[in-house]
């Protein structure tokens, strides 16, 4: 066997082994989805804080694969219902999981 196909036989799987890392799966998010979830994220984190009737509230902001999920405490149940409105009229927001709580 060549030096060069000797080489390559152990050059191939870690090619395959490195492009699947890369790739997405349904608890995993590839690298560009990654960036996306990290814009919407940030995005939604700002109509939020824009917004004068939620930016005093503690919502915290976790996007995965599109799918925002809203937590922290706020003060009345219309502010959350306010907060799922705001987060799902983002731009590339798929889903809004509301796991937000009133405050004691």
């Amino acid at each position: 066997m060549s030096k060069s196909i000797h080489g390559f036989k152990y050059l191939l799987p870690l090619v395959l082994i490195t492009f699947m890392g890369c790739a997405a799966t349904r608890t995993h998010e590839s690298t560009g989805e990654y960036v996306d979830d990290s814009a919407i994220t940030l995005k939604v984190k700002a109509a939020i804080l824009a917004d004068d009737a939620l930016k005093s509230s503690e919502i915290n902001v976790e996007t995965f694969k599109g799918a925002v999920q809203l937590s922290g405490f706020v003060n009345s149940q219309s502010d959350i219902n306010h907060a799922v409105v705001v987060a799902k009229n983002v731009n590339g927001v798929t889903a809004v999981k509301n796991d937000m709580q009133l405050k004691p």
